[in-house]
């Protein structure tokens, strides 16, 4: 059986591929290894979940795991990733989990373990976990009679999280008329506050979850409709959020999408000059846009790459120091303030630099030029993203594309953490071009490995 924990936590869909029993087991599992050393008779663990229909399901499972082996649990309900992050060590909590498949549809769900500290499982922590739950490597410690974890709910995390994100700032933002896409997530329960108590107008979008609509058309992987009302309703911005808000995109007054790198460009620029962009760098992934990387060059920036994945770019953060960085996809991660991207956090940070400047949106995003870019997203059997890597018909279709570009352009060939998807990336200067060498690219991806 292959790892159980991709680049985000645990995910599947619910009920078939993340079942209850394995919920369990991941409970006891990671309670055996996280709390090995705490001090306390009956640690706590917090759980937090986004608002798919299958959340309470699987919390009912976790926390049968975790009161097993003599956890007590603190539930908040629904909330943001970073709320859980947050409110771990606000609570002095042992460990949090967050039950969310994040920007995946409704039947996905997830499972995201963070430390006491605030911050996701090393992927040491990860092997140990799976070991237990894969290999029997060892037995949780099942306890009986008092001894026993309790399950307790706490009413005030929402409320604790939205002064935490306002405490960030000290602009306010009167005058600004926004919209907001909470994607029928968890920023349905927290957005509105937020920017309202800064002084915004705001005006919602997909606020309303069902347990089913969640991600639906709406959101930072859907912000076509944030576009065009932003736009007709002659606004000063939008801000869409994905299911669990731990990633943020941006829409300016004309309905142009200003994604993760121009929003880690704007923001960066304002720390620069302010004197607070430690080190004078940014960190971001291979998939950032080769524009971001010009834009460094031109502002003297330094610009550090990872792998793909926020939890690579927090690694880089924390072991040299750096302050801001983050996703194309909107997960940003302002080290002065969180622990983990967040999708409110980076639009307070992202208004606060529109206020202070006196521009607009606009014309903040045109510090950085965007190259023409093409994403395909394949999808490939389970055995096919393990063969991915050593199939000589792909590499050689990825470096005959790589020699047709002749330096003006790149070409990014992945297998996706957390779906069945291989992710074909080129970027260049002519649309056409590049898509032609995509869709090649693709059509081999797709033979070899569905």
């Amino acid at each position: 059986m292959g790892r159980l924990f991709g680049t985000d936590g645990v995910r599947g869909i619910a009920n078939k591929d993340l079942t209850n029993e394995l919920a369990m087991k991941i409970g006891s599992a990671a309670a055996t290894v996280l709390l090995e050393e705490s001090k306390s008779a009956k640690p706590t663990v917090l759980i937090g979940k986004d608002t798919r229909a299958s959340g309470d399901m699987l919390e009912a499972a976790l926390t049968a795991g975790l009161c097993s082996v003599g956890c007590n649990v603190l539930s908040v309900g629904v909330v943001p990733t970073p709320a859980v992050a947050y409110l771990v060590g606000q609570y002095q909590c042992e460990a949090g989990i967050m039950i969310s498949a994040s920007h995946n549809p409704c039947e996905y769900n997830g499972i995201k373990i963070f430390q006491k500290t605030g911050y996701k499982l090393d992927d040491s922590i990860e092997d140990e976990i799976e070991q237990i739950i894969l290999d029997n490597s060892r037995e949780p410690s099942i306890k009986i009679g008092g001894d026993v974890g309790n399950r307790l709910f706490c009413k005030t995390a929402v409320n604790d999280y939205i002064e935490h994100v306002v405490s960030t700032t000290n602009v306010r933002f009167d005058g600004l008329s926004i919209a907001l896409d909470c994607a029928n997530g968890s920023a349905s329960v927290c957005a509105k506050e937020i920017f309202t108590r800064l002084g915004a107008k705001c005006l919602m979008l997909t606020d309303t979850p069902d347990g089913t609509n969640i991600n639906n058309n709406c959101g930072s992987t859907h912000p076509e409709e944030l576009m065009k009302f932003v736009r007709d309703a002659k606004l000063d911005l939008g801000l869409a959020f994905d299911g669990d808000a731990d990633r943020m995109l941006a829409v300016d007054e004309n309905g142009i999408l200003v994604d993760g790198d121009k929003v880690i460009a704007i923001c960066a620029k304002r720390m620069k000059d302010e004197g607070r962009l430690a080190k004078d760098t940014a960190v971001v992934t291979v998939m950032s846009n080769m524009g971001f990387f010009k834009f460094c060059e031109e502002n003297s920036i330094n610009c550090a790459k990872t792998a793909v994945g926020d939890r690579y770019v927090l690694e880089k953060m924390l072991k040299d120091g750096y302050n801001i960085g983050g996703e194309q996809s909107g997960h940003v991660i302002f080290l002065d303030y969180a622990t983990t991207g967040d999708g409110e956090l980076s639009g307070v940070q992202l208004l606060e630099t529109v206020v202070k400047s006196g521009k607009k949106l606009s014309e903040l995003a045109s510090i950085m030029n965007v190259y023409p870019q093409v994403l395909i997203n394949v999808k490939v059997s389970p055995e096919g993203k393990q063969k991915y890597n050593n199939d000589e018909y792909i590499i050689a279709a990825t470096q005959k594309a790589e020699m047709e570009l002749m330096g003006d352009g790149r070409v990014l060939v992945r297998v996706s953490g957390t779906e069945p998807l291989v992710r074909v990336m080129l970027e260049g200067k002519d649309i056409d071009h590049i898509t032609k060498l995509g869709n090649e690219i693709a059509a081999v991806v797709k033979e070899r490995l569905s």
